[in-house]
């Protein structure tokens, strides 16, 4: 049975040292338990982004994803990249 009693709830931690601690405290715990440390927050959200889908063959995504990882990035990062300098390069021609 879920834990209900606000009395009989675990402290909440003054800190959390990592990530990944917070995420252990709180995929075992439920925040309305703890809604008197709650702020209200404010933040604006840039819903004009958007994504399209493109589809790529196998052996060209597997080539992308290894050079990817190679440099450390995320193969979508690397793909947008290569995406600006060459229309960069077509809009100065």
């Amino acid at each position: 049975m879920p834990k209900s009693s606000k009395s009989k709830r675990d402290p909440l931690p003054e800190k959390f040292n990592s990530a990944e601690e917070a995420g252990e405290f709180w995929d075992t715990h439920r925040g309305a338990d703890y809604e008197e440390y709650m702020q209200e927050a404010h933040f604006e959200v840039d819903l004009k982004q958007h994504s399209t889908e493109v589809r790529v063959s196998d052996e060209v995504l597997r080539a992308v994803r290894r050079i990817a990882r190679h440099q450390g990035v995320a193969t979508e990062t690397l793909v947008n990249l290569w995406l600006q300098e060459k229309v960069a390069a077509k809009a100065r021609s």
